[in-house]
C-alpha cells in the first residue's frame, strides 16, 4: 500500500470516529456498537498512519524517464469522496424508501396483550407494538387508551398521513418500515419526512393498515437514534 492508500485508511478512521463521537453512528448501525467503531476507527488510523510513515521512508528518487502519474493520481482521486464525509453526514432513511421495499409484518408473531388502561395517561410506544396491539383480537387491547407514537411522515392523504419507523437487525442496510395511518387530523398535516409525535386512540384498521384517531400532532427533532 503506498501514501494514497495509506491517507485514504487514515480519513477512513477519521470518518468513523467523527461518526462515533458525535453520535451520527446511529443513523446508520444499533446504538450498541458504538464502542466497536470507535475501536476500529483507532485501528484503521493506527494502520493507516504506519502506511504512510513507510512510504515516505522507501520512496524511491523520481526517474525521469517513468511517468507514474496517471497510477499515482487515480489513488489520490478516491480521498475526494471520503474528505466528503468529513463534512457531510448522509441522512438518515427517510420516506423514500417506505414504499420501496419490504415492510415489516405486524402481525407475525404478535402475541395476546392485557388491555391498557383506558385512564391511564398516554402511553408511549412503538409503532410495531401498537401494530401487533392492533391486529390482537381487533385491537381489544387498545381501546379507549391514549397512546403516544412517534415516527416520520411517510407521505400525504386527505386529513390522515403515513407514520413510519425504521426497524433494524444490525444495520441500515436491513431496515425494514413499519407504518401506520394516522387519521383526523386537524389544519395543515406535517411535511414530508418530518418527525412527530402523535397522541390518540386506536381507530380501526383499514387495508391491513392499523389507524390511530390523532387527538394532538407535534413536531420534534429527528431523534438521535432514528430505528426502534
Amino acid at each position: 500500500m503506498n501514501a494514497a492508500g495509506g491517507t485514504i485508511s487514515l480519513l477512513v478512521g477519521a470518518v468513523l470516529m467523527r461518526l462515533t463521537v458525535t453520535g451520527t453512528y446511529r443513523r446508520y448501525v444499533r446504538g450498541g456498537m458504538g464502542p466497536w467503531l470507535a475501536a476500529a476507527a483507532v485501528a484503521v488510523i493506527v494502520i493507516g498512519i504506519v502506511t504512510v510513515a513507510r512510504a515516505i521512508r522507501s520512496t524511491p528518487p523520481i526517474d525521469p524517464d517513468r511517468s507514474h502519474g496517471a497510477h499515482v493520481g487515480a489513488g489520490w482521486l478516491l480521498l475526494a469522496p471520503i474528505s466528503a464525509l468529513l463534512l457531510v453526514a448522509p441522512p438518515t432513511l427517510g420516506s423514500f424508501g417506505v414504499d420501496r421495499g419490504a415492510t415489516v409484518d405486524i402481525r407475525a408473531g404478535a402475541a395476546v396483550f392485557d388491555p391498557l388502561p383506558a385512564d391511564a395517561p398516554a402511553r408511549p410506544m412503538t409503532l410495531l407494538e401498537f401494530g401487533q396491539r392492533s391486529f390482537d383480537r381487533d385491537g381489544t387491547s387498545l381501546r379507549g387508551a391514549s397512546v403516544l407514537l412517534t415516527g416520520f411522515v411517510a407521505g400525504t392523504g386527505e386529513g390522515s398521513f403515513p407514520l413510519a419507523r425504521y426497524q433494524i437487525a444490525c444495520c441500515a442496510a436491513d431496515a425494514t418500515p413499519v407504518v401506520i395511518r394516522i387519521v383526523g387530523v386537524a389544519g395543515d398535516r406535517p411535511a414530508r419526512d418530518q418527525w412527530v409525535t402523535v397522541t390518540g386512540t386506536f381507530a380501526g384498521i383499514v387495508d391491513d393498515v392499523p389507524e390511530l384517531a390523532a387527538t394532538s400532532v407535534v413536531e420534534i427533532p429527528a431523534p438521535e437514534d432514528p430505528y426502534e
